[in-house]
């Protein structure tokens, strides 16, 4: 009996052991993590989410959530009769979207992860970018063949404010935000992409890693011809892809961009499709997924 529990607790104590390096890197480190995709709406997946979260906080670091909701909006939206609409690969936010939008962001996936995380401890507070001046824009006006084109209320990002997410850091709690912005200019709120605001908030908070969870395996070194994944590259060679990457990956990986050009250690596109995916990238050897570092960083971040 006793020689079959050393087997099995060996290798337990060797996985811990080999968190201890990053355990000790991250300690009392922000770490921003940008939820969506598969696991988001797959439920195995939103509760090992939440217990990493919760691991991390455990862990001393200081996580903070962002989430945006593009299953749950299309599906409010045809609940209401509106039509879906997608222009520069960012939905059409009319007035009475944005009322939909709001509802479900705030009112509905924020409040199902607060839930789920707060179920291992009282950890979870969500807020908007509208708390507290968290998140201030302007209207966004993109160009599609070099013509100005109207998205309706869809933001972008003008000013930060984190005082609020650091009041919650400071007092133990996780910050959940929902990626709504206040207007800068008009009294009404906006939707803003949420690896936009994802980035945004882990520059100005100054936090050692952004985290994108997607529903890929990381950034392919020559899709569709090769599922090779690039699993580190500098902001330079980053921004030299950008251009051929698809529309959907463009967000994330200008947020990853715009993130450690702000400071940020690293910056990482994980699988979110990987149960603890989160634990995996910061606490073992291997990592899974695509890390950016800032160029003068290349050869000593991890």
């Amino acid at each position: 009996m006793t020689t079959t529990r050393k087997h099995t607790a060996l290798p337990k104590a060797q996985i811990l052991i080999e968190a201890l390096p990053w355990l000790t890197r991250h300690h009392g480190k922000i770490v921003v993590i940008k939820f969506g995709g598969n696991a988001m709406v797959n439920e195995e997946l939103k509760a090992a989410f939440a217990q990493d979260v919760v691991f991390l906080r455990h862990a001393g670091l200081q996580p903070v959530v962002v989430h945006g909701g593009g299953p749950q909006i299309s599906a409010a939206l045809d609940r209401h009769g509106i039509v879906s609409e997608f222009k520069a690969g960012l939905r059409v936010t009319t007035e009475d979207a944005m009322d939909v939008v709001r509802m479900v962001l705030a009112g509905q996936v924020q409040r199902e992860l607060v839930g789920l995380l707060n179920q291992h401890g009282p950890f979870a507070v969500g807020l908007t970018g509208e708390d507290a001046h968290t998140i201030t824009a302007t209207k966004h006006t993109p160009q599609i063949d070099g013509e100005p084109v109207d998205i309706g209320r869809v933001g972008e990002i003008t000013a930060l404010d984190t005082g609020a997410i650091e009041a919650l850091l400071a007092d133990g709690r996780i910050p959940v935000v929902s990626s709504i912005a206040r207007s800068q200019d008009d009294g009404h709120v906006y939707n803003v992409n949420a690896d936009t605001a994802a980035a945004a908030l882990a520059a100005a908070l100054g936090a050692e890693t952004l985290m994108v969870l997607t529903d890929v395996e990381g950034l392919y070194e020559d899709w569709p011809n090769s599922d090779e994944v690039i699993s580190r590259l500098t902001a330079s060679e980053l921004e030299k892809l950008l251009p051929e990457l698809s529309s959907g990956m463009v967000p994330k990986m200008e947020g990853c961009l715009h993130a450690v050009r702000g400071g940020v250690t690293t910056a990482r596109v994980i699988d979110g499709r990987v149960q603890h995916s989160i634990l995996l990238e910061i606490f073992t050897d291997e990592g899974i997924g695509t890390m950016v570092v800032p160029d003068e960083l290349e050869g000593d971040a991890q």
